[in-house]
């Protein structure tokens, strides 16, 4: 009995604690974990915003970089981190829904891993070429493909990446055959690119578009369902005659599986409000992408199992694999 009243009286405190917690988050900084290498697209846009989220939260933000794996290193650090807020993951649609289709050895659950808080941008990819490549338009260059298969060579950021995926979608498509260099990361892609070495590319705007406007490189179609802002004339892969070929990365913010729901609520806000905030939103549109709308808790959860349901088939379809 007196073991009972023990064990009762522990988990009693254990519950008192954690909702004194929860009530005073955040009280100390909050280290929000970004799973790829510093200078990349993800850390730029994540530093963006975390300066924001700061600002709306009250308590310091701080970007950590832990890289490797495509991402997985750091979405399992996440995940087997304490489930107190206090760490939180840049949970983009490559860890949280690719990565799972593409490794046979996964530690984590895309849903069941994770508190899920808010999403946060969506980035479709240009597809580019060479300025000295002989196709101007994707008719011209399916054309060109088609009656010399296997001899153009198109670039990724690494395999099963979304700039490897809507690469083998337009394949299968247009019914042509690309020759897949894989790369680690896009730095490297876009410097074969612009040697020649390479004769297409799917990226994203803040990679290419400097490139775009010096010249070197040709805009040829976006993977996005309408036309992206930044470059208004440049037509859709929809718009020329693939509309499978349709594909936009995304990213969200998540924490370890068990973080108190008002912890959740309290990130899910300031997060909220740190993407309305002006010079985050001209940041993100001013580099081809756009603040997603506000999804959290059962609509969140919806838009990653039904994400997950879309990536796996494309994995399956384009026979990527990363191991």
């Amino acid at each position: 009995m007196n073991f009972k009243k023990t064990l009762a009286g522990a988990l009693l405190s254990t519950l008192v604690i954690s909702a004194a917690s929860a009530e005073d988050f955040p009280s100390r900084a909050v280290t929000w974990v970004i799973p790829f290498t510093p200078g990349g697209v993800t850390d730029t846009g994540a530093r963006v915003v975390a300066k924001a989220f700061s600002e709306t939260l009250g308590q310091p933000v701080i970007v950590e970089n832990r890289g490797g794996a495509g991402g997985i290193v750091g979405t399992e650090y996440v995940a087997q981190s304490k489930p107190d807020g206090y760490t939180v993951l840049y949970g983009s649609s490559g860890p949280m829904a690719t990565n799972p289709y593409l490794y046979k050895k996964i530690s984590y659950d895309p849903v069941k891993s994770f508190s899920l808080i808010h999403t946060m941008s969506e980035s479709p990819l240009i597809m580019v070429v060479n300025a000295n490549t002989p196709y101007k338009t994707v008719a011209e260059f399916v054309a060109f493909a088609k009656k010399n298969p296997g001899k153009i060579n198109f670039g990724s950021a690494g395999a099963g990446t979304a700039t490897h995926l809507v690469g083998e979608l337009l394949q299968k498509e247009a019914d042509i055959k690309l020759a897949h260099i894989p790369y680690k990361g896009s730095s490297p892609e876009i410097v074969d690119l612009l040697a020649g070495v390479l004769d297409v590319a799917f990226d994203y705007a803040v990679v290419v578009k400097p490139h775009i406007e010096s010249g070197k490189l040709r805009t040829l179609a976006v993977t996005s369902d309408q036309r992206m802002k930044v470059l208004p004339n440049v037509p859709t892969l929809k718009e020329s005659g693939y509309p499978g070929a349709v594909l936009a990365g995304w990213s969200t913010l998540v924490a370890a599986a068990g973080t108190p729901q008002p912890v959740v609520d309290k990130l899910a806000k300031a997060f909220g409000e740190a993407l309305k905030k002006p010079d985050v939103v001209a940041y993100f549109e001013g580099n081809g992408s756009a603040v997603m709308p506000p999804l959290t808790g059962e609509k969140l959860t919806k838009f990653i199992v039904d994400e997950n349901a879309k990536f796996k088939m494309l994995v399956e379809k384009s026979g990527a694999t990363a191991e």
